[in-house]
């Protein structure tokens, strides 16, 4: 691609096209982000040349191979992440001065936390969406280093995180505690044999798959004891594994409490095989004043105490 004068100036239509380079990052592919953006992947794509054009830069590369960013796409990545940050915190700034609620709640959770039954996150955003109807929630479902990572850069208000290794710049509320078990489904050997006759020995001697994401020093001593000769980047991929009755493993009691019911799983030796991680709201140490945030945390807040 041709090389052309630097901007002089970011125009609304120039913001309006870096939105919808960020989203179709989000989503992975030009056909993926149709059903978010609302427009047909013929117009993303004529969009996206037309944001390539003005920028004088080659974004991504898309074709057969599938949609992959550019060095400098990655760059303007994270330059419009953070200008739309920086638009983000002045609109929140002058909301200050209306005292209303409008603009944005950017939040970060790990995944498979919608079955959890205390459902605090759950009743905060919907009073955050009946107090304050000019306010847009995104959320994004991602890892606890990513979320992190988010609520540092200024992109993410706030996440939901295990509380593991705290990091400086961060505040720590806690949410509520997840309480995990040791799962085998109805296709393994154990599940029809009663716990008293299957040894602690004999459980940590069968296959079992493990997380290969961060965990406190009681859930690493946990799988420690087990034979862990497969792994997973999260808990639907656990559930996977034990599911194909190959392995045991660790699940969330609430995420695995559909299975249980309906006699596709069973704990093993719950009172010895489990653990708990403490469950936190992360928010950026010393940020600026933003009530759709402060809202949010105080609906959190009255769920707690409810």
């Amino acid at each position: 691609m041709s090389k052309k004068t630097p901007l002089s100036q970011v125009s609304d239509f120039d913001i309006r096209l870096l939105r919808l380079f960020k989203t179709v990052v989000e989503c992975g592919s030009f056909s993926a982000a149709e059903s978010v953006l609302g427009i047909s992947r013929s117009a993303i794509s004529l969009h996206m040349g037309d944001l390539e054009k003005r920028l004088g830069i080659c974004l991504c590369q898309r074709g057969r191979a599938g949609f992959a960013l550019t060095d400098e796409g990655r760059a303007v990545l994270h330059a419009s992440q953070t200008m739309l940050a920086a638009i983000e915190e002045f609109r929140t700034e002058v909301n200050q001065l209306h005292h209303q609620l409008r603009g944005e709640l950017n939040i970060g959770i790990i995944n498979n936390l919608v079955t959890q039954s205390h459902m605090h996150l759950t009743r905060a955003l919907k009073s955050l969406s009946a107090r304050g109807p000019g306010v847009r929630i995104n959320i994004s479902m991602t890892t606890p280093s990513e979320i992190e990572l988010g609520v540092q850069d200024g992109h993410l208000h706030v996440g939901v995180v295990p509380l593991i290794n705290p990091l400086s710049g961060l505040d720590y509320i806690q949410l509520y505690e997840e309480h995990s078990l040791l799962y085998c489904s109805r296709e393994h050997p154990f599940f029809t044999r009663a716990d008293t006759d299957i040894s602690e020995d004999e459980l940590c001697r069968t296959e079992a798959v493990a997380p290969n994401y961060r965990l406190t020093a009681e859930a690493m001593e946990r799988h420690h004891a087990l034979n862990c000769s497969a792994t997973a980047s999260d808990r639907e991929g656990i559930a996977f594994l034990i599911l194909t009755g190959g392995y045991i493993g660790f699940l969330p009691d609430h995420f695995a409490a559909g299975w249980v019911a309906q006699g596709v799983m069973r704990p093993l030796h719950p009172a010895r095989f489990c653990y708990d991680i403490p469950l936190n709201v992360a928010m950026r140490k010393g940020r600026r004043p933003n009530l759709v945030l402060e809202c949010f945390l105080q609906a959190l807040e009255d769920s707690r105490k409810a």
